[in-house]
């Protein structure tokens, strides 16, 4: 295949490149699954331990943005060409304009930028490509370290559900948290 010129391609910016899901990331999503603390503030439990055939099967469902999936999961590469993580956007709500973004940045890739850069350029699609108007998400209160990314893009805190979720022995207050289109215009102007 001819090298792909990437100087106007819109799925990056400086740090990192967006794709598809491939079926050859089942690997490092299985590797991911043993990252039980950060397992437990993306899901907000504790799984079952993985096997896998059934991480296999469950990157098959996303591959491709598979439509049947109800998001579109996207694999994040830094500018070296090496997997650092994954995101996608889910809970579309047409009519409404909304949205959610789950994300799962590699251990070893973490406070580098990437989940910060990856955001933004899935942010820009929802708002600019997609017309949706509000990301809507949530976050276990004591997850600093995503309230911090969150902040960094414009996102507020727009309340507190107490003692919602319950995950290692106790309730816990999920924080949630938005950003409309006109924030983000605002935060980062085009």
């Amino acid at each position: 295949m001819q090298q792909i010129d990437y100087s106007s391609y819109f799925w990056q910016n400086d740090l990192i490149r967006l794709r598809a899901m491939t079926a050859e990331d089942w690997e490092q999503s299985y590797l991911n699954m043993f990252d039980s603390d950060a397992r437990r503030v993306l899901q907000y439990e504790i799984e079952l331990p993985p096997t896998i055939n059934g991480e296999k099967k469950a990157i098959e469902q996303f591959c491709e943005f598979n439509p049947a999936s109800k998001r579109l999961m996207f694999s994040i590469e830094n500018k070296q060409n090496e997997l650092v993580g994954a995101l996608n956007i889910n809970s579309i709500n047409e009519r409404n304009g909304t949205f959610s973004i789950g994300m799962q940045i590699d251990r070893n890739c973490r406070s580098k930028g990437y989940g910060t850069a990856a955001m933004k350029k899935l942010l820009q699609y929802a708002f600019y490509e997609r017309r949706l108007n509000k990301y809507n998400g949530s976050v276990l209160e004591g997850n600093i370290a995503s309230l911090k990314m969150l902040e960094k893009l414009g996102v507020q805190i727009e309340g507190t559900r107490r003692q919602n979720v319950f995950t290692n022995g106790k309730y816990t207050n999920e924080i949630l948290v938005g950003l409309t289109k006109e924030d983000f215009e605002n935060k980062f102007p085009r």
